[in-house]
Order: C-alpha cells, then structure tokens, then sequence
C-alpha cells in the first residue's frame, strides 16, 4: 500500500545501518584483498592452500582474490566466467553475484578459476535451494534469487549479526509500503566503493541500483551473503521498523517514526562531531581477515 513519506532528499538508510541522513562528512572503510603467500626459510614462495571467502564480499574482490591465490594475471578470473559453466538461476542471467558462496576453499595443484567458482556456486546452490529457504522466499511471496538479493542487503546494513532480522524487516516493510529502499549500499555497489559518504548528487546516480531513485529490489544481489543473512531475508524480525542507525557501536536503533529517527540522527551526529580527529569515528568498523600465512582471504567491504 502506497503512503506519504517525507521528500526523498531528507530520508536515508545508509550502508550497515549507520546513518540515515547524511548532510556533511564522510569516512571511508577501506575495501582490502589479502592474499599472504608462505615464504620458506630459503626465501621460495608457495601458494596458499586454502582460500576464504567473507561474508559480504563483492564478486570483483572474489575474482581478484582467486587471481592472487593461484598466482594469475589480474582479470584472469573474471574472464574465465564465460567458460565456467556456474549453475546459476535464469533470474542471475549469467552473473554470479550473490552465490559465490562464503567459506573456505581448498586449493590444490589442479585448482583453477573456473574449478573455485563452480566450487562456490554449488556450495550456494546447496545452501539456497532446500527447502527451508525456498518455503521461506514463498512464503514472504519471492523467489529464491529475490531471497538472496535481500540477504545480500541485509549482510551489507547490518552493524551486528543481531541486527540482520531487523534491517530485513525494515527491507520488507519499505517494499510493502510502496518507498524505496533508499540504502547506500546499493549507490556503493553502483560506484564499486566503500564509503559513509552519500552526497546528494550520488542519490541521483543513473543507475538500476540507485534505490533512491528506484523502486524495489536492485536487479542482482549486491553482495554474497552468509546464511545467517540468509535466514534473516527469509524470516524477518516482526516489527514496523521503516528506519534505522547505528548511533554508537552497539547501540543501533530502529523505529517507525521519521521524527524519532532525526533525533537519533541528531545524537549520532552530535557524537561524531565531539569525537577525537584522532580517534575513529563511531560506529565503523572493518573486518579482519582471520588468515594465516598459507590462506588466502578476501575481506568484504565496510
């Protein structure tokens, strides 16, 4: 059912729920690639011999990981999409972002790109396809490939794995309300970046995943999202949620009021502006990779 909100340059849900209004400032998280390679005491490189995928990786990141971990060219991964064969649903036509999926992956002497991304499409198609996930997408009237783009959202938005039933809700609502989503991640995914920072003139980006300027779902997932997203786009938290932000870590807050929600904006506005130059602004956070010298790992971005 269609409702009145407030004009869309005053209303804002930003990447992993920090902010909803963003009029000045901007920190950018850093997206990183980490590839270590095992150095042997006479000074010879070795592969690594597994590769992790993150949660909330892009599909560029999973390519330019493969490339570092199999000692490739750069784009030599990407270019093996076209001879890859992926089992991906026809909604994905041909693009497997979104279902390559989050884990550790072995590589052995006969690994190859298009070996590690069949390895990860049908690790996804394993974990998407049953039957909980597709009685959860009937029953939230979607798809399995509208499932994971929500997934995709949620594990871009949400600050804590605790949040991620909440921003999905949010999701939902919005979509059930006829208002565009409005989230930053998707302009980041557009732009390939990882930032805070929303300006005005990035929200009339012509794009299919501008969400302000775009009603409903972006057309591909935006992101890989793990299962715990997963299950939240599936089973969302009830609530009447239409906004949400991250006020201070820990602390984020959803309501259905837009004027409850400028005054929280206007407290983590107020913490931002008080804080230390030197200290990091509150509520961003980046991910640490977990690898060992012999793993090979892509972070997602924050």
């Amino acid at each position: 059912m269609q409702m009145n909100t407030p004009p869309r340059n005053t209303i804002r849900l930003t990447r992993r729920g920090r902010v909803a209004l963003i009029t000045t400032g901007a920190v950018v998280a850093a997206t990183a690639v980490a590839v270590p390679l095992l150095t042997m005491g006479g000074g010879e490189v070795t592969q690594p011999t597994s590769l992790v995928i993150q949660e909330g990786a892009r599909s560029g990141q999973v390519y330019e990981a493969v490339d570092k971990a199999l000692r490739l060219p750069p784009g030599t991964t990407k270019k093996s999409l076209a001879k890859a064969n992926l089992k991906l649903p026809n909604d994905a036509e041909g693009n497997p972002e979104g279902y390559l999926f989050p884990a550790t992956y072995p590589l052995d002497k006969k690994a190859t790109p298009e070996s590690l991304l069949s390895y990860m499409v049908n690790t996804a198609n394993l974990k998407f396809n049953g039957a909980p996930v597709a009685a959860g997408a009937q029953r939230n009237a979607m798809n399995v490939y509208q499932a994971v783009t929500i997934a995709s959202i949620v594990q871009s938005e949400a600050a804590t794995k605790a949040d991620m039933g909440k921003v999905a809700r949010v999701i939902f609502n919005r979509l059930e309300r006829g208002m565009p989503l409005q989230m930053d991640s998707t302009i980041n995914y557009a732009l390939n970046r990882s930032t805070l920072n929303t300006s005005q003139s990035d929200t009339r980006l012509n794009s299919p995943y501008n969400s302000y300027q775009r009603m409903g779902l972006p057309p591909t997932p935006i992101a890989n999202p793990g299962e715990e997203a997963m299950r939240a786009a599936i089973t969302p938290t009830p609530g009447d949620w239409l906004y949400f932000v991250t006020v201070k870590p820990g602390d984020t807050r959803f309501t259905a009021s837009y004027e409850e929600h400028q005054r929280n904006v206007a407290e983590f506005t107020q913490i931002r502006s008080s804080a230390s130059p030197a200290a990091p602004v509150t509520g961003t956070a980046t991910a640490s990779t977990g690898s060992t010298a012999s793993t090979a790992s892509v972070t997602a971005p924050r």
